[in-house]
């Protein structure tokens, strides 16, 4: 299972029907995600384009930039956050023909999914939805359509690594010259290498001043592998279009800093490494 999930996420808000729900920008993370949207709607819009409702089962590819999420009052969203090649290892799509794609999972997955997603309606507590999604997991490795290789394990580290390794490395553990390497990278993750790399550093330093916002910048840009606090500025303006604190200016008015779950939810999203 660990050769394809990195974990399950359940997301389960509740606003009062008063409330203005507050928007979520959604900066890229290392991840290729599977929803299931159990109760309200789900919502996105992507810069330059409407806002647009989403499948209730839907894929999400690699992303390079933000997104603005909205949701219901009452939101359940069951979610399989999948290893980087996965998704390719599982479907055969060529991850790259996925990336910043939100699909129907319906007409990529057995038809199986719908009856999973029926299950999850009527699970009764959170443990219910981690076995039922895990069941179907199971189902979904059993019928992969591509071997495991070198590269699969590679990527997996790389997240371990906070992306810091170089390329020319990674290629030799994979057991092909860089330029096999890339190729193959982009296909089954849907980015090159030294996008994936900067992704994961950029996730990492945004979850940590998400846990730590008293940290000042650079502390944190040296701790995630950056040299210096310029280049984590160039990220934050690549992925989210903002500089830094701009951006955490808008995280701050987020669904979960509004209910009081920040803390707790990036609690489990660093490394002790400050």
């Amino acid at each position: 299972m660990r050769e394809f999930v990195q974990c399950y996420r359940i997301v389960h808000l509740e606003f009062a029907q008063s409330d203005k729900i507050p928007l979520k920008a959604y900066p890229p993370k290392p991840e290729q995600c599977l929803h299931f949207f159990l109760r309200d709607f789900f919502a996105i819009q992507k810069p330059d384009e409407g806002k647009s409702s989403q499948p209730a089962i839907m894929l999400a590819g690699q992303r390079t930039s933000l997104v603005e999420q909205t949701t219901g009052n009452n939101f359940i969203n069951v979610q399989v956050v999948f290893q980087p090649t996965a998704t390719y290892r599982l479907t055969g799509i060529p991850a790259y023909e996925l990336t910043n794609q939100h699909l129907d999972a319906t007409s990529i997955f057995h038809k199986n999914i719908n009856t999973t997603f029926e299950q999850l309606q009527q699970a009764k507590n959170y443990t219910e939805l981690l076995t039922i999604i895990e069941s179907f997991c199971q189902g979904l490795i059993l019928n992969a359509k591509k071997d495991n290789l070198p590269l699969d394990a590679i990527s997996r580290q790389m997240i371990q690594k906070d992306g810091n390794i170089s390329v020319d490395w990674l290629a030799k553990e994979s057991c092909l010259c860089t330029k096999q390497f890339k190729r193959k990278f982009l296909e089954r993750t849907g980015v090159n290498p030294k996008t994936y790399s900067r992704i994961i550093r950029f996730n990492q330093a945004f979850n940590f001043k998400n846990r730590f916002p008293q940290k000042d910048w650079l502390s944190i840009a040296i701790a995630c592998g950056y040299y210096d606090y310029q280049h984590l500025v160039k990220d934050y303006k690549e992925f989210t279009g903002l500089a830094p604190n701009e951006f955490h200016l808008l995280e701050s008015k987020s669904p979960e800093s509004i209910l009081g779950l920040a803390d707790s939810l990036y609690r489990d999203r660093i490394k002790p490494i400050i």
